[in-house]
């Protein structure tokens, strides 16, 4: 050990009952002898074993070279890639940033912060044969699962974009294979269980899930059965399943809240059942932990680490208690990590309203498209197209829209950390919509039927005025012409058909003299026509990726008129394409 270990050490060996017959005077001694009373401290290294539930045989360990410190065949992650989505790759060299995990303060026994300190930095742990990625972690990303894999009471608030999902749940996946959980509760807000499913699908597909849903008597079962690991449940449901979750003799490992806002008053009932989880790990995802005062935070600890702070404590008291256990990051600070425009898909179910109308709309449109054998156009496939976009939107019938639900989620973060979002439709109809769904947000209005003597006044509201946080605009009105550089998020509500217009439309935030990151989100709802166009266009990106090469910017095309056919697996009208489609 070098001198500053040794401080370190002996700082803590009064408190560990040490026998020892030396006293220290000068110069730290190159060696000291001293009596354990304590059995040796079983010491996990690189090598995770693999739990038996998860993946069965965890096969042969990597050979060691005795002449270094980790494995021959360790093969080392990537340097960063600009590209989020670039898949690391196979040739890898060895990892040039070190992040360690850190003891928490908490931790008091020599033995325990050892199990800490003698860990290989992080990279090397999450470089070996038994966990692999789909995409390459952030630097920041990396400092984040070393803040929470050791952590019994961790608040992760990171602004939103950064990515708190995929780093809870390689924390849980790393907790798991190294045997130090078993099970695992996660609460969210019901829009977003379907993403927690879908990022567990991509970050950590070897984990069994088990989503609570479904009638009472089904769900008593899933909440007792332990075949998977991992249970998912909305905050809805710890209501109504109350007298289960806290007198059925539960118990979890870890319980993770996700939007962990939802508890800050702590007289909420969802609040109180929460609480009283048996639990030996509690963690809070949340890009706002203090939304209007600090009662906000001290809500959130009496869940995480009940007793820690309270509300007779003064605000830097309760600072220096939670400082330990809360990290924040935002974009600001990890630009130089990761590129200036994200992208990522929402991709969302029907509700149960939705499911019933887009169906029928589905099944009578096709029908009828058929039946017109040799008369059928273009403009025909069309209109079925903008009627089921639209019941993506909103059912007609009683207005359930599941984008609604995962947008006012999202927004609700977006306002509590004063930042701004822009919301883009192709219909005017779905933006009066949505207006009048998110009054508490005060949203503006900009698209065609707003006078253009009055549109410039709505921008420069909207840029200047704290409280409007919300633009809603058409692609029509904000595909060009416009500089909206200091708005941060951007929301697709529905998609355009051509990936340019998208691009042009998002532009408008993502242009010269952006200060920060945007984050933009494409909504697509589950097995509908809008996942079709999706899969299409995206297909197409890709071919031109391949084809063309790194310093070529591809162009982006819409559909052509065999991929509209096929879009319901119609025959082609021979002969008649290019006459209707002009």
């Amino acid at each position: 050990m070098n001198e500053f270990d040794w401080n370190h050490a002996l700082h803590d060996l009064p408190a560990l009952n040490v026998q020892s017959n030396f006293e220290i005077d000068g110069p730290l001694p190159a060696v000291l002898s001293a009596s354990f009373k304590w059995r040796r401290a079983k010491v996990h290294s690189y090598y995770f074993e693999s739990t038996p539930e998860l993946l069965g045989s965890s096969g042969p360990k990597p050979a060691r070279d005795p002449k270094r410190a980790v494995p021959a065949d360790l093969p080392a992650i990537a340097n960063v890639s600009d590209d989020p989505t670039a898949i690391a790759p196979k040739d890898r060299q060895r990892p040039k940033q070190h992040t360690r995990i850190k003891p928490p303060g908490d931790v008091i026994k020599l033995s325990d912060r050892l199990f800490y300190l003698l860990q290989p930095p992080l990279e090397y742990l999450l470089a070996g044969n038994t966990m692999e990625f789909p995409f390459e972690p952030f630097p920041y990303q990396f400092a984040g699962l070393a803040f929470l894999f050791p952590r019994q009471a961790a608040i992760l608030a990171d602004e939103m974009g950064l990515g708190k999902t995929m780093q809870a749940i390689t924390s849980v996946r790393m907790l798991l294979r190294s045997g130090q959980i078993r099970s695992v509760l996660l609460i969210c807000p019901k829009p977003l269980v379907t993403n927690w499913l879908r990022e567990f699908k991509s970050w950590a597909p070897e984990i069994p899930l088990a989503t609570i849903a479904g009638s009472q008597s089904h769900r008593e079962w899933l909440w007792t059965q332990d075949q998977s690991p991992v249970k998912i449940a909305n905050y809805e449901l710890m209501t109504r399943d109350h007298q289960i979750v806290t007198e059925a003799n539960l118990s979890f490992d870890l319980v993770i809240l996700d939007e962990a806002q939802r508890i800050k008053k702590s007289d909420n009932t969802t609040s109180k059942i929460i609480r009283r989880l048996d639990r030996k790990r509690s963690w809070a995802l949340t890009g706002t932990p203090v939304e209007n005062s600090i009662d906000d935070l001290i809500g959130i600890f009496d869940f995480v680490s009940p007793g820690l702070v309270s509300r007779q404590m003064s605000v830097r008291q309760v600072r220096d208690g939670v400082h330990d256990h809360i990290l924040r990051r935002t974009k600001d600070v990890v630009m130089k990590d990761m590129p200036p425009k994200l992208i990522s898909d929402a991709t969302l179910d029907l509700s149960p309203e939705q499911f019933a109308s887009y169906q029928s709309a589905e099944e009578q449109g096709v029908l009828k498209l058929n039946a017109m054998g040799d008369e059928l156009a273009i403009k025909h496939v069309f209109e079925l197209v903008l009627r089921l976009k639209q019941v993506c939107n909103f059912d007609p019938a009683t207005g359930a829209s599941s984008k609604m639900e995962r947008l006012t989620a999202d927004l609700e973060e977006i306002s509590a950390s004063g930042q701004k979002a822009i919301v883009f439709s192709q219909w005017v109809g779905a933006l009066t919509q949505i207006a009048d769904r998110i009054p508490q947000f005060s949203p503006l209005a900009y698209h065609g039927r707003i006078p253009s003597n009055r549109r410039d006044a709505v921008l420069a509201e909207f840029k200047n005025d704290p409280s409007r946080h919300v633009l809603l605009m058409s692609y029509g009105a904000g595909s060009v012409g416009l500089n909206l550089q200091f708005c941060r998020y951007v929301f697709l509500f529905d998609r355009w058909w051509n990936p340019a217009v998208e691009d042009q439309a998002v532009n408008r935030a993502h242009r010269i003299g952006v200060t920060g990151s945007v984050t933009v989100t494409r909504m697509i709802m589950a097995e509908t026509i809008e996942q079709r166009i999706h899969d299409i266009l995206e297909a197409k990106r890709e071919l031109f990726r391949e084809i063309l090469s790194d310093n070529q910017v591809p162009r982006a095309r819409g559909l052509t008129p065999d991929e509209i056919f096929g879009l319901f697996n119609l025959r082609t009208p021979k002969g008649k394409i290019t006459a209707r489609v002009a």
